[in-house]
């Protein structure tokens, strides 16, 4: 069953911690968000492997995008 992991609010991300292949248990940080002067981790809702990362460093996102899928 896949997740997706999803933005909280819009911003810019500023980091990957993870890359396609790697294990996650529940609440790792897999990326870093960069919303008004501050850095908002983004930690993995559930353990699994990172199937898909839909973003790259540097890259503006919205409120609820989808940031990366977890199977």
């Amino acid at each position: 069953m896949s997740v997706e992991v999803t933005a909280p609010m819009p911003g810019t991300i500023s980091e990957i911690m993870v890359k396609v292949g790697d294990a996650v248990k529940e609440n790792d940080e897999i990326m870093i968000l960069e919303a008004m002067k501050m850095e908002n981790p983004i930690s993995a809702p559930a353990d699994g492997t990172v199937k898909e990362i839909k973003v790259q460093e540097k890259a503006s996102v919205e409120a609820e995008q989808v940031l990366a899928i977890l199977e």
